[in-house]
């Protein structure tokens, strides 16, 4: 076996490890297109551009991942959005 094998190895052990989750913003009739993209940009760190995107996607198809990472980071920022007022969970 050779030192780059097993290299690639340890490295498709850890990529299987780290367990990646999901904020996914849902459709409602209460929040503006402009207040949804505000949030997602300051809670998101989104650009304007993806947090435009990502609005209309959830007006189109009624939810939308907005951001990925771990449980722990994402924990933070869904509250945030809650407590803005949106619809969100973690998947």
């Amino acid at each position: 076996m050779s030192t780059i094998e097993k290299i690639q190895e340890e490295l498709d052990v850890l990529i299987q490890e780290t367990k990646k989750h999901e904020i996914i913003l849902h459709n409602d009739d209460v929040n503006t297109f402009d207040h949804v993209i505000d949030c997602l940009v300051d809670v998101c760190e989104h650009t304007l551009e993806q947090a435009e995107q990502c609005a209309v996607l959830v007006h189109y198809k009624g939810k939308c991942a907005v951001k990925t990472g771990e449980y722990k980071d994402l924990e933070a920022r869904c509250s945030k959005l809650l407590q803005l007022g949106l619809s969100a969970e973690i998947v």
